[in-house]
């Protein structure tokens, strides 16, 4: 079966092009590129004209909530999500029931995912036993089995030596340690960012310093041990000027940002909602300006969604009784191309370096690349067609979001995963 993409605005960071050319797909690998293939060399013919093709979208923050969650979020309604966002590839957190943590958990879990055709899941493993912060999980035997990442996400590991000694276990392995950095204590009861909004509601708030003596402290470890440090969902400008720091440093650290930490900060939350409950929280504007120059000039590698499905009732309540957590996978496109890329802070490539060919290096996979002989994974966006998200279209489980109703511009077309358009099946 061969599929031809004809006239579209071919966006591949690994070649540094971003050109109108048509690409000729041979079942799962990319066959041809050229300004111009003869539609009869064909199968099927698809018009991309004023669209996006870019290698397929590769996200590097998502929790699937299965096994032992699946009233939340299961394996399947997240990669139908995930397909609809546009993503190809998507990485699983380890914080589920039980935490995968161990070979025998992480060998049945794997097998489930090898049952999903349409994308590809990449499963982490906790840093700790059952992410308690007091042992480390089996983590050079887990590497045996193919692990390619660990990650406590949802909490960080309190004790510096511990987690010293997973980043050192981590680098002898060379695989990618995912950080969420908050300090617990520094947190305390925080439901929102500590600030003049928080006050306003009467809700107890997180400071910036909770990410940033984190940061600073793994910063310092991914120094000494010389680990492959991803600081996840960065939000606050120090996080920012720390990680300048340390790039320049030449360490081997890479950072991403959520699409609801660079479009709204705390001033935009009308009310006391649990909607508007993450982790970490959506702070000042100041912070995401921040967050802007460091997508812009480069500094943070990579957008990531930090997927959160939660049930109407542990959301739809105030953000003193709320779960933390807002979904992503759908709105993640929209949301680039509305607040990033027509702005103009980031380009149309510098979109396809952030979310396919940069989270790929950092996970260490062959993807992220629309080059001749490499797989067809390959997203189609029409960055032209504006409308409203509307939650109660998602394929998450999830309706936790505050961008329901929200105007937006860029929508997914098409979703390619070796040679095969998801998309279209996943509506259908």
């Amino acid at each position: 079966m061969k599929t031809l993409i004809k006239g579209g605005r071919l966006l591949n960071p690994a070649t540094n092009t971003d050109a109108i050319k048509d690409i000729l797909v041979n079942n799962e690998i990319i066959e041809a590129i050229a300004d111009t293939i003869d539609s009869s060399l064909a199968d099927r013919v698809i018009d991309a004209s004023d669209s996006y093709v870019m290698p397929g979208l590769i996200d590097l923050h998502v929790h699937l909530r299965d096994p032992g969650l699946t009233y939340k979020e299961d394996l399947m309604s997240g990669s139908r999500a995930a397909i609809n966002g546009g993503f190809t590839t998507i990485t699983a957190m380890a914080n589920t029931l039980p935490v995968i943590d161990n070979i025998e958990t992480f060998k049945q879990q794997m097998k489930r995912i090898n049952d999903i055709k349409d994308i590809q899941i990449i499963q982490l493993a906790s840093v700790t036993k059952n992410m308690a912060g007091e042992e480390l999980t089996p983590i050079s035997e887990l590497c045996g089995e193919g692990l390619i990442g660990i990650s406590e996400d949802g909490k960080t590991v309190d004790n510096s030596q511990l987690y010293k000694e997973g980043l050192i276990e981590a680098a002898k392995n060379n695989i990618t340690v995912f950080d969420h950095c908050e300090d617990t204590r520094l947190k305390n009861a925080g439901v929102m960012h500590l600030g003049k909004i928080s006050e306003k509601l009467g809700l107890p708030g997180n400071p910036p310093s909770a990410e940033d003596t984190i940061i600073a402290r793994d910063i310092i470890l991914a120094k000494e041990t010389g680990a492959k440090l991803h600081l996840c969902h960065l939000s606050t400008k120090d996080s920012v000027a720390m990680l300048r720091v340390a790039k320049k440093a030449g360490l081997p650290i890479t950072a991403e940002v959520c699409p609801h930490h660079f479009s709204l900060a705390d001033e935009d939350i009308p009310a006391d909602h649990g909607y508007y409950k993450m982790a970490p929280p959506l702070r000042s504007k100041e912070d995401r300006k921040a967050l802007l120059e460091g997508l812009a000039d480069g500094t943070i590698d990579a957008i990531a969604t930090d997927h959160a499905p939660h049930s109407l009732k542990e959301k739809d309540c105030s953000m003193l009784k709320a779960a933390f957590g807002i979904v992503g996978l759908e709105t993640a496109v929209p949301l680039t191309i509305t607040k990033l890329v027509r702005p103009g802070i980031i380009s149309p490539l510098m979109m396809a370096e952030k979310m396919s060919y940069n989270p790929a290096k950092i996970l260490g996979i062959k993807k992220g690349d629309l080059s001749v002989g490499r797989d067809a994974d390959i997203t189609i966006i029409d960055p032209n067609v504006s409308y409203q998200i509307e939650k109660e279209n998602f394929f998450t489980k999830g309706r936790n979001t505050p961008f329901d109703k929200m105007e937006v511009y860029g929508k997914v077309t098409h979703c390619f995963y070796k040679g095969q358009d998801h998309l279209k099946i996943t509506r259908d």
